[in-house]
């Protein structure tokens, strides 16, 4: 077994071995001063599997060419010195993040990067590595152990960039992905964040100098736990679709993916922090199925077309016929009504026509004007539009068939479905 070893390396050592590489490395040396591991990378993608020090002494031992130390190397400037500290200060910073992966990348001097391109061009090298990449592999090894940690090439926890010529450390942190239900049950708070429009969130007069427009919303409600027990820096919500402020969501609750930016904590108890949030806002949420998600699944639950089913309490200009709304509602079922974009939307939606499939529409009760409906329709449709008609941009309607003026009371999202 040994000698077929040998045998192995000497065979792989040929490739370095011969008059071509020898002379270039010469013509290198005699211009240059250059130190092993610099040395060592311009082949590094030649000849045996070992470390770019090694294979440079190899090659610098068979022209017999003087030794050079990294201090006074040409090619790194010495930089190749500095990576246990740059180690350290990585180490450092990490300490302060919950994480199971990281990746180290690196921003090379400017000097060295042209030394290092102008070297390669005019020596012709094709087996090369750049010093970038020796510095990042070398500390993702020198970090491994240490932080008992693993590298990750494809989906790292937490990125790590270190300008080595200024000793900074910047890190890119992967958000963390919360899956849930929610339920609203308060007709006064929106679904999300709604910004002052005149100072856009900075805070003014018209706003109480809130920056806001509305006290809670969904989002806030449900994130402020979430930042407190993550230590994230920033969120964002991302809702399968929404409601509008004065509807109900009700029933199973509607799907959101809660993001939580740069977290420092990433194992948390997630049951925990849905107690509390259903406890300390019992009055206004409460959230379920909760887990960790993905970004994927973000863009997974924008793309899906939910079908939902709806409680409508609305009120008629006039008594109301029950075989009258009897054949209203029978005429809705099943059928596919059109809605030009309502007037109260228009001024932040496009303008159009959207078709819209009505799946079931059910008399729950009728007293006098007053009646109550239970709806399933298409993802999308504008459920008071189709009571009141908008005018005639969404037709048919309610009022349309009633033949009088209709005007939702109560609306309750009751089931969202897909999931």
């Amino acid at each position: 077994m040994f000698s077929i070893s040998i045998e192995k390396i000497n065979i792989m050592y040929t490739e370095l071995n011969n008059d071509k590489i020898l002379l270039q490395t010469k013509k290198l040396l005699d211009k240059y001063k250059i130190c092993d591991r610099c040395l060592g990378r311009l082949y590094r993608n030649l000849g045996p599997k070992i470390s770019n020090k090694e294979k440079g002494e190899y090659l610098r031992k068979k022209i017999k060419k003087g030794k050079t130390k990294t201090k006074n190397c040409y090619y790194c400037k010495g930089l190749l010195l500095e990576i246990e500290h740059f180690s350290d200060l990585i180490y450092n910073n990490l300490m302060k993040y919950e994480f199971e992966t990281f990746l180290i990348g690196s921003k090379i001097d400017e000097e060295i990067a042209d030394i290092e391109n102008s070297i390669i061009k005019s020596f012709e090298f094709k087996y090369s590595e750049s010093i970038k990449s020796e510095i990042n592999r070398e500390l993702g090894l020198i970090l491994e152990p240490k932080l008992k940690k693993e590298v990750d090439f494809k989906n790292p926890n937490i990125m790590v960039i270190i300008d080595t010529q200024f000793d900074v450390i910047k890190l890119q942190i992967k958000p963390l992905y919360i899956y849930g239900r929610y339920k609203k049950f308060s007709r006064k708070i929106p679904q999300t964040k709604w910004y002052c429009r005149i100072c856009k969130g900075r805070g003014c007069k018209k706003c109480d100098y809130e920056g806001k427009l509305y006290d809670k919303s969904v989002e806030e409600l449900i994130s402020k736990k979430f930042i407190e027990y993550t230590d994230a820096k920033d969120e964002a919500f991302h809702g399968a679709g929404r409601e509008d402020i004065d509807v109900k969501m009700l029933g199973n609750g509607r799907p959101f993916i809660l993001e939580l930016k740069d977290p420092h904590k990433r194992n948390v108890d997630l049951d925990e922090i849905k107690n509390q949030i259903n406890k300390t806002y019992k009055d206004f949420i409460e959230i379920s199925n909760i887990h960790f998600s993905s970004k994927d699944e973000v863009a997974r639950i924008k793309k899906t077309k939910f079908n939902k089913t709806y409680k409508v309490v609305f009120e008629c200009g006039k008594a109301v016929n029950i075989e009258k709304l009897k054949r209203a509602v029978q005429s809705l079922q099943g059928t596919t009504i059109k809605q030009k974009t309502p007037l109260r939307v228009a001024h932040r939606r496009a303008d159009m026509i959207r078709e819209k499939h009505i799946y079931s529409c059910k008399i729950d009760s009728l007293e006098c004007s007053i009646a109550t409906l239970t709806l399933e329709t298409e993802s999308g449709t504008y459920i008071k539009e189709l009571i009141s008609g908008d005018d005639g941009r969404t037709s048919p309607s309610m009022s349309n068939l009633l033949d009088a003026p209709c005007k939702i009371k109560k609306l309750d999202v009751i089931k969202i479905k897909g999931e």
